[in-house]
Order: C-alpha cells, then structure tokens, then sequence
C-alpha cells in the first residue's frame, strides 16, 4: 500500500513539473522575437524616465521568451498621454504598457472629466518600481527657514504642468494649508526645473522624488550646494531624511479634516512607479509579467546598478498596487471634495 502510494505521490509531482514546464513553454512562443514597450509618460532626465529605464534594461531577461523591453518617452499632461494610449489605442496583449506617475492615478478620482480618456481603477497594475518620498527643494538663500514660512510667502516654485507631482503638490499644499507660493509652469521635466533653479530663475521646487533629487545631486545632504532639501511631503518620511529631522509637511496639519485630506493626497506616494497594462490583457499573461517584474526587481545586477546610480529600489506587487488604488478610490466624498478644492479641480 505505501508503495502504491509513493508511486501515485511521484506521478502527482511529476504531473506539477510537467505543467509548470509546460505553462513557461507555453508563454516563451508569445514574447520570443517580440518586442515590448515600455512607455516613459515623462520627458528624457527625471525621476520616472530613471525607473523606467531601469526596469527596461533587465526586464527582458526575466520573461519567457526573453524580449526586447525597450522604453519611449511618451510625455504629456503629466503622464496623462501614456495612460490614454494604454487605455484605449495600444496593443492589448502583453507588448505594450506604461510606466507613469501617481497623478495619472488619483486625478480621474478627483475629476470625472478625465475618466472620458482611461479609468485607474480598470487598469490591471503589473507593479511598482519604487514607493517614493518627495521633498521640496529651496534654494539656500531663498528667505523662507520653516515649513511655515515657506507656506506664508511668495517664494517662486518652478513645475512643468498640472498634473505632475512638481505641480500638484505645491498646489495642494496651498490649498489645504492657506499658502501663497507661487507656481511657474511650462518646464518640459523635472531636471529642467532644477536647472532653471542653478540659474536663479525659480527658486525652489516641490513634489520632487527624493530618489531623483539624490540622482542629480549626489551630494547634496554635504551642505555645500546651492540647494538644500527643505521639507518632506509625506505621510512617514524617508529614514535618512527623518534621521536629520528634515521636517514633514504634514506636520502644518492644522486641524483633523486637514490630516485627512494630507493623509489621502500623500498615500500616492507608495505608488510612486506603477506600470500600468490595459484592462482587456489576458489573465494568465498579466501573471507572468508580474512574475517577471518582481524577479527583476530581485535582479542582483538591477540592485547594483540602482545602487551605483545612487537610488533606492522599494518595489510593490501588482496586487498590492492594486489594492492601495481600490482603497483610494474608497475615500469618503468630503475628503474627495477637500483634495479637489485645494487643487482647483
């Protein structure tokens, strides 16, 4: 009898291996000789390109198949265009997908307008790259020393348009706190924000990643830059920052119905990377491309090069995104209508 059973035990186990063998081989002719595209919704140089591009140049090997993962930059309404695209025109079968920021994500909740183009929470998420904390930069000798004072005053902040974190994050600090910074827009990408910083024409800049900020200013917690980072928009902080008691917006919460509205605005930090496919792709491939994508995100030679390039990797799993944005799309009405006021939506 135990014979029997060992035998029928083995046959089970084989059975597995043979369907799991068969299930990699069964994905490898779809990828094989095909390329997939990873669309960039940001210009050249930021924040979201760096990710992207990263992701792209190890994703391809983790895929049956092995593609070639090649990253466009799709800029445009703040990653508004490669949602669109996703949505609605680009391939429905795996080979094209996009990476794009949070806004893309919490706008529609805030503006029934944008749902016309792509709804969030139809999306099937294939990941995170990387959970944020983004910082306000000012230059050293702008007036403002505090959170408070940078809040009270005129001080110039440079973005590239709604819609984008550099953006909407000074506006909704405006908005929910009583600010007055002002807010020039029209830059094509974050680095070119930073630079019109070195040249005085703005004199700060918020909603930055600090991941990014660390990119193109790898020394600039030595103090001998121009720049300095001068708060925290989020709702915990970065440990590295919180160690030198760099001061959190949140903090400036004035009464509960601001924390709220700053609690649910910032919790878009934790998705700060997310790849996006179209709501039609396939179940099964939408599995293996998370597969993949989280041992990309496992990738020695990815960890490597991250941590050569000086940036953080916290990655999140597609079902995990997923969850974080069917929450957001839970928050109670008045918390909604409080975002949106702040933001002029």
């Amino acid at each position: 009898m135990q014979k029997h059973a060992a035998i029928f035990a083995a046959a089970l186990l084989a059975g597995a291996f043979t369907t799991s063998a068969q299930a990699q081989q069964g994905a490898a002719p779809f990828f094989k000789d095909k390329q997939l595209t990873l669309a960039i919704g940001s210009s050249t140089g930021g924040g979201l390109d760096t990710y992207g591009r990263l992701v792209a140049r190890h994703w391809g090997k983790h895929i049956p198949g092995n593609p070639q993962v090649v990253p466009s930059n799709m800029p445009g309404a703040g990653g508004g265009v490669v949602a669109s695209h996703v949505f609605t025109r680009a391939p429905k079968d795996g080979t094209f997908v996009g990476i794009v920021f949070p806004s893309v994500i919490v706008d529609p909740l805030l503006s029934e307008s944008l749902r016309r183009n792509y709804d969030p929470s139809k999306f099937r998420y294939v990941g995170n790259a990387h959970s944020e904390v983004l910082v306000c930069l000012l230059r050293r000798d702008a007036a403002p020393k505090t959170p408070a004072e940078l809040i009270a005053s005129d001080v110039i902040i440079g973005a590239t348009a709604p819609g984008s974190t550099t953006y909407d994050f000074p506006a909704f600090a405006n908005g929910i706190l009583g600010g007055r910074m002002k807010i020039v827009t029209g830059y094509k990408g974050s680095r070119e924000v930073t630079l019109a910083m070195e040249r005085n024409e703005v004199q700060g800049i918020c909603g930055l990643g600090w991941s990014t900020a660390k990119v193109q200013y790898p020394d600039i917690l030595k103090g001998e830059l121009f720049t300095r980072v001068f708060a925290q928009e989020d709702i915990k902080g970065h440990p590295q920052l919180n160690a030198l008691k760099t001061p959190l917006m949140m903090e400036l919460a004035r009464n509960d119905a601001d924390r709220r509205a700053l609690e649910m605005f910032y919790s878009q930090n934790s998705f700060a990377r997310p790849i996006i496919a179209p709501p039609e792709i396939a179940t099964d491939r939408l599995a293996e491309m998370r597969r993949s994508f989280e041992a990309t995100m496992k990738d020695p030679e990815l960890l490597a090069e991250a941590e050569k390039m000086n940036i953080d990797v916290h990655p999140l799993s597609g079902e995990e995104v997923e969850k974080l944005v069917a929450r957001m799309f839970e928050t109670p009405p008045d918390t909604v209508e409080r975002v949106k006021k702040a933001l002029g939506r």
